[in-house]
């Protein structure tokens, strides 16, 4: 019996139970019916009356129906996260990316990634149920991925609060030697308490861990965190390297960054989150906004002022792009 392990994009070999079933739920099933995301989301929940039902209703067929793109395996450069672009059409100009996206699937009933979370979201759009696509980083078993942005899945309020939930991860797993994509329904990504979900995904805004302290990966020992923003502004090059740092208040770190692009406003701020308006504020920050550009390379210098454990994110054209964990060393007596 071949091994199932995860796979690259972090699809598990869990075999949860099915804990509910939607009604009517393979009478729309055929690949020939072609089906747009707000008729598709009206006939889910027309038959329920809450915003639970109509979610799981819609999270069941998406994993019972999309089947997994398991093209990138064998394109090592690949990036399954962002791969998924939709078709052009006249219309296109006039829909969300994640509308576009969403009726790209449902005409070919295949995804990556990307594809999974944003057809659950323009779904519940269509249903009335606020949720959100989520970025960041899926730990993983096979390949060692660098730890950087790689997956997507979503958040979803429901009775007053957000919860979280994986469409791509439920809907199924690889086999180890083929990468053959198996759909076996794993409910353990379905509305997942917080700190479990925080075990295997890391999100570029740890807003969406949705817990009071951000938690802390062991992938931080060797590299700092990689948002898609490292990528979009193709940073070749970036010192410190470590993802940890160790210091004592006083010390000056120095933080630099090569890229061929632009490279406008450059810090460091010492929260884990962060957001357009402690952007904005910190821009007004006279001892914050002193990065030096020298050609192609980007310096800054952040003196650690206070005792406390930080998470440090590197801001670079009003986006973070990457995160470090700062680790105070108390009671430390210089050599003399």
């Amino acid at each position: 019996m071949k091994l199932l392990v995860s796979s690259v994009i972090a699809l598990l070999p869990l075999f949860a139970v099915c804990q509910y079933s939607t009604k009517n739920l393979h009478t729309i099933k055929r690949p020939e019916y072609v089906l747009t995301p707000d008729s598709l989301a009206r006939q889910l929940t027309a038959n329920y009356t809450t915003d639970r039902e109509k979610v799981t209703s819609i999270f069941r067929w998406i994993t019972e129906n999309i089947t997994y793109n398991v093209r990138p395996f064998y394109n090592a450069t690949h990036n399954p996260s962002t791969a998924h672009l939709p078709d052009d059409d006249d219309t296109a100009a006039l829909k969300s990316l994640s509308e576009r996206v969403a009726v790209d699937v449902l005409k070919r009933r295949i995804a990556f990634c990307d594809g999974y979370a944003r057809l659950f979201k323009t779904m519940c759009d269509y249903s009335g149920i606020k949720s959100e696509v989520i970025t960041g980083y899926a730990s993983t078993n096979i390949g060692r991925a660098k730890f950087r942005s790689n997956h997507r899945w979503n958040a979803v309020y429901l009775d007053s609060a957000w919860h979280l939930l994986d469409p791509t991860w439920a809907s199924g797993h690889l086999t180890y030697s083929t990468n053959d994509f198996i759909q076996s329904y794993n409910n353990h990504y379905f509305l997942t308490p917080a700190q479990d979900f925080a075990r295997d995904h890391y999100p570029e805004d740890l807003h969406w861990t949705l817990l009071p302290e951000p938690p802390y990966r062991s992938e931080f020992r060797s590299s700092p965190f990689k948002t898609h923003g490292f990528l979009k502004f193709n940073v070749r090059s970036f010192k410190p390297q470590a993802g940890v740092i160790d210091a004592v208040v006083g010390d000056t770190l120095r933080f630099e960054l090569e890229t061929f692009n632009e490279k406008n406003h450059m810090m460091v701020l010492d929260t884990a989150f962060v957001d357009s308006a402690v952007i904005a504020t910190a821009r007004h920050d006279i001892f914050k906004n002193t990065a030096v550009i020298s050609g192609d390379k980007v310096k800054y210098t952040y003196i650690v002022s206070s005792d406390a454990d930080k998470w440090l994110s590197i801001v670079m054209n009003d986006e973070v792009i990457m995160r470090y964990k700062l680790n105070i060393r108390k009671n430390y007596t210089a050599a003399k």
